[in-house]
């Protein structure tokens, strides 16, 4: 593969990568018009204005230091999705690189704001992953000229930290990736199943096992095929790309799958995809010498920040997703080192009742994703990321007293609060909130075969214990403010 200023066969790849990181921009800023005000906003679970005052902006820089008000995040949220769609159409790409950069920086400056207040909720190795893909956007030129090489094979080297750092995790972490028995698990306990995912589980044995041999396949051999010769490169991006959608048919998450397939695309030539693109070739210029400047400094700055991420793949205790600076380049990602065997569900209930016995009827709160009705099919969610149900995934591994949104979310039922009961699919109080909320812990199950043959159910489950007590509203929940000062209690 040559390293020449320009790539004259990558034109179309550059404007097919760019189209679907704008599509992924345009999931991720959607996502933040629904959901950052009830999550992070002024009276949200995690209130922005609090963390702020106790994190340093040089730790975390956002422009809502400037702002830390609803009616900020809701501008930037929409002006993001605005500059998705310009992005998107390829507007700026029809004038000049510098127009065309200045869109890329802006979305990039905005969803790196949401991403350094987002705290637990914007903890996902995804987000990292679509900032450096959406900081290497920025220097791709528009289409007058062609894309440099360097910033191809730097999406390139992206997408190989991301495949074969998953690789190297799992041969690292849970044994089962080992002794090839993950997906006798994986279907069902992944955070959000989808319709597809009871089907995978009851696939034969020997379906659960070549999967784990191709997910090695594709994860630890297939990336060392991006920075080959043609078209070797391009039939390790198609095996990335077939591996991805196959991870998209068996479940829901969020957009890691479509973004992995994006960064695969820069290891398509131009012959591949005009294949399924006809159309006139592309007429282009030579970069600019600022411009190839600029890049060549970028690959610089990119080569030494690589360090620790190679280090850490090299190293007996690699840890997965974890981002080296504050605005999130080069950083060292993976996902599923360890597989749950078990599925545990934190099921939430409320009751009207003013002294609640025995007897008492709790009603059950149905969020958007995640299983709690034992007949409702599991839904499509992905590419599209329901953040509260991820979060209530991993709460059901620990307990409450680690997850302080899942204490204020409690409190924010027994108020009623509009936003964030908008945030689940059913709310069981629609004419008045509950007097008590309390949640417990479930086994949660796929049905078999038979049993779903003769219930209707997709899910079965068992009680385990208490996850969080009986609690009623204080009086004294908000201040003036809006901000939770005494929770809950008894």
């Amino acid at each position: 593969m040559s390293l020449n200023w320009t790539a004259d066969n990558y034109c179309l790849t550059r404007t097919v990568f760019l189209r679907g990181l704008a599509l992924v921009y345009f999931i991720a800023f959607l996502n933040a018009v629904n959901e950052f005000k009830p999550l992070l906003g002024e009276r949200g679970l995690l209130p922005v204005p609090l963390w702020i005052r106790h994190v340093p902006f040089r730790s975390s820089p956002s422009l809502f230091y400037l702002a830390p008000k609803d009616w900020a995040f809701t501008a930037a949220a929409w002006l993001g999705l605005v500059l998705s769609c310009v992005a998107l159409a390829g507007i700026a790409e029809r004038f000049s690189s510098l127009l065309s950069a200045t869109v890329w920086a802006l979305l990039w400056v905005l969803y790196l704001s949401f991403v350094n207040v987002g705290q637990t909720f914007y903890a996902f190795g995804w987000e990292s992953i679509l900032l450096e893909a959406g900081f290497y956007g920025i220097f791709l030129g528009n289409r007058a000229v062609a894309p440099q090489m360097l910033v191809i094979v730097l999406l390139r080297w992206l997408c190989f930290r991301v495949m074969f750092g998953a690789g190297l995790i799992k041969l690292r972490g849970d044994p089962c990736w080992r002794d090839i028995t993950c997906l006798d698990y994986h279907y069902q306990t992944q955070p959000m199943p989808n319709p597809l995912s009871w089907y995978f589980h009851w696939a034969p044995e020997w379906t659960h096992q070549a999967g784990v041999w191709a997910n090695h396949f594709a994860e630890l051999v297939a990336p060392f095929g991006y920075f080959l010769p043609q078209p070797v490169a391009s039939i390790a991006a198609i095996v990335t790309i077939v591996f991805q959608s196959l991870i998209m048919a068996s479940g829901n998450l969020s957009w890691l799958n479509l973004l992995t397939i994006v960064l695969a695309i820069p290891a398509l030539d131009d012959r591949f995809l005009a294949m399924l693109l006809p159309g006139t070739p592309p007429q282009f210029g030579t970069p600019s010498l600022l411009h190839r400047m600029v890049v060549a400094m970028l690959a610089l700055l990119v080569l030494v920040l690589s360090v620790r991420p190679i280090a850490n793949m090299l190293s007996s205790r690699q840890i997965m997703n974890t981002s080296f600076n504050p605005v999130h380049l080069v950083g060292t990602y993976g996902a599923f080192g360890g597989i749950t065997r078990t599925r545990y569900e934190v099921v939430v209930e409320g009751t009207s009742d003013e002294f609640p016995a025995n007897s008492t009827g709790w009603r059950e709160y149905e969020f958007r994703a995640k299983p709690t009705d034992l007949r409702r099919r599991p839904p499509q969610i992905a590419p599209y990321h329901i953040r509260l149900d991820w979060l209530m995934w991993f709460a059901a591994m620990d307990d409450y007293t680690h997850n302080p949104w899942f204490v204020h979310f409690m409190g924010k039922l027994l108020e009623g609060d509009r936003d964030t009961l908008g945030l689940i699919r059913s709310n069981p109080f629609p004419d008045r909130p509950p007097r008590f909320v309390r949640a417990e812990l479930y086994r949660y199950q796929f049905t078999s075969p038979e049993e779903r043959r003769r219930t209707g159910q997709w899910w079965k489950r068992q009680y385990v214990s208490e996850y969080f007590p009986r609690q009623r509203r204080s009086p004294a929940y908000f201040s003036g403010t809006g901000l939770a000062v005494d929770p809950i209690s008894l």
